[in-house]
């Protein structure tokens, strides 16, 4: 599905609002400007398959850049806006992009970056190298291209474990009309999302989910309300003002609107929420709670990888029921298997693997990662990396990922399960734990931890953590020291960089 259909229906309605300048763009004025860029595309020699690279902040021209390409039957490829001019330049380059697409705030990184194409185009503004945006769309004609095929996103990795991995789906061949669902817009279908939803994105739209559920309401006829960047007060603010039925969230993020004071957290109505759906990244279980507790039975969760093999799904009632779970299988079947690929009973811990019919996905330029994501006798059963147990009535919960393991004493210790305990203590803002080396036991255990505003650092905090850790989990998944950090190294998404963390230890 796409959205131009709405550019006839209902051509003034807002297909984005940022929320934070208040710009708007209607169906009708997308429609047109992705129907100039997709032109300005064809004529630079753009063919079904080929590939772009978009790098900005939140911005409406991002929408604009994405249907260009879909409705072009084209890759888009959205690139971390983080990341340094070399780490940008890598997945330009590695994507194949005909064209890279930028904005002129993001200027200094983009300049620095080499990029195989012959069209740079950026909005808002040019440097040297760079042809203006507005001014390509300006000359282009508004009609649409003859290539109706659907194009889709190929995003990489967040590269915590090496460099990123173009994550490539099979073009389906489709027309960009025929009413055949992508899967993120059958996920959003599952949500409750229609032409009537007002979706807020409080995150980067670089990131898959972001990207896919604010498109995936477009393609359905309703609102994406943008935030340019996440502020916990002014999250909630523009869940009252625009009615925001749905919305899509990271643990970090509930966390900073939990610690807002009780009377900022009264003002504002958040009664038009439907659905409240989070991902990305572990939920501690009294954060999750609380927010359950706020918002009520509202608050949706979801298992899932950019490679979009499998996923599972848990709302607030069973979640209730079974805390810590991501859910049941909602797309494949789960397995969970020993280091030897052989499947697991219930309840004991494992690489979580989603089997499919046919799984289709792969990574760009990488067959060899493509291959290491598949199980070694089933190869329609892929993972990344996960490790966790399913229980008996099917709820998957997950422990860690298997780089994280920490083997001390030849005893396996999940990370997770300490920073969940950490994580609640008033005095701790973000904890991580990671496995250092220890000369006798192999690795000891550290945590890493950034102190609550106006909480002082030191021994005394470090005592008190410990003493507090005694009381909740067993001594041998104590951490052996405690260190304090200014800012936990996250992505805007919520991700940790434990690879960051692991390097200054290693």
């Amino acid at each position: 599905m796409y959205p131009g259909r709405y550019a006839q229906t209902t051509p003034d309605k807002p297909a984005v609002i940022m929320a934070g300048s208040g710009e708007v763009v209607t169906y009708a004025e997308l429609d047109e400007r992705s129907n100039r860029l997709a032109q300005v595309f064809r004529a630079a020699g753009l063919r079904y398959g080929d590939h772009v690279a978009l790098l900005a902040e939140n911005h409406p021209r991002y929408y604009e850049v994405y249907w260009a390409a879909v409705r072009s039957g084209l890759y888009i490829t959205a690139v971390n806006r983080h990341l340094t001019a070399e780490e940008t330049e890598y997945i330009v380059t590695d994507s194949d992009a005909k064209v890279f697409v930028t904005s002129h705030k993001m200027a200094e990184t983009a300049a620095a970056v080499r990029s195989p194409g012959a069209l740079r185009l950026m909005f808002d503004g040019t440097v040297p190298g760079f042809d203006s945006y507005e001014k390509a769309l300006a000359g282009a004609p508004p009609e649409p291209v003859p290539e109706r095929r659907r194009g889709s996103p190929m995003l990489y990795s967040s590269g915590t474990t090496g460099r990123p991995k173009g994550i490539e789906q099979p073009l389906s061949g489709l027309d960009i009309e025929d009413p055949a669902l992508t899967m993120g817009q059958s996920i959003s279908v599952t949500y409750g999302f229609d032409a009537d939803s007002v979706y807020l994105s409080p995150a980067p739209l670089y990131h898959s989910a972001p990207l896919a559920y604010s498109t995936a309401t477009q393609a359905l006829g309703g609102t994406t309300v943008v935030l340019e960047r996440f502020d916990a007060e002014a999250a909630l603010a523009a869940i009252e003002k625009y009615q925001v039925t749905h919305s899509q969230w990271v643990p970090t993020m509930f966390v900073r609107m939990l610690r807002l004071p009780a009377e900022t957290r009264a003002k504002y109505d958040v009664s038009s929420l439907r659905k409240a759906i989070h991902a990305a990244a572990p939920c501690p279980v009294e954060v999750k709670r609380a927010m359950i507790e706020w918002w009520g039975p509202v608050i949706e969760e979801y298992y899932a990888s950019t490679e979009a093999f499998g996923s599972t799904h848990i709302g607030s009632e069973d979640w209730l029921r079974k805390p810590g779970s991501v859910g049941r299988a909602a797309n494949g079947t789960l397995h969970v298997c020993d280091d030897d690929g052989v499947e697991l009973p219930a309840g004991q811990v494992g690489t979580v693997y989603f089997e499919q019919q046919r799984i289709v996905f792969q990574y760009h330029n990488a067959p060899d990662k493509t291959d290491a994501s598949r199980h070694p006798d089933h190869p329609n059963w892929a993972s990344v990396g996960d490790v966790g147990y399913v229980d008996d009535e099917g709820f998957l919960f997950l422990t860690d990922r298997s780089a994280d393991l920490i083997i001390s004493g030849g005893v396996n210790i999940y990370p997770r399960e300490i920073e969940d305990c950490l994580f609640p203590h008033p005095e701790v803002a973000d904890v991580a734990v990671i496995g250092v080396p220890n000369q006798e036991m192999g690795e000891s255990v550290l945590a890493v931890v950034q102190p609550s505003d106006g909480v002082e650092p030191g021994d005394a905090l470090a005592e008190r953590l410990e003493a507090y850790a005694r009381d909740h989990i067993a001594g041998y998944k104590i951490p052996r020291a405690f260190e304090f950090v200014a800012e936990m190294p996250r992505t805007p998404v919520g991700k940790l960089n434990k690879r960051a963390l692991r390097a200054a230890h290693r």
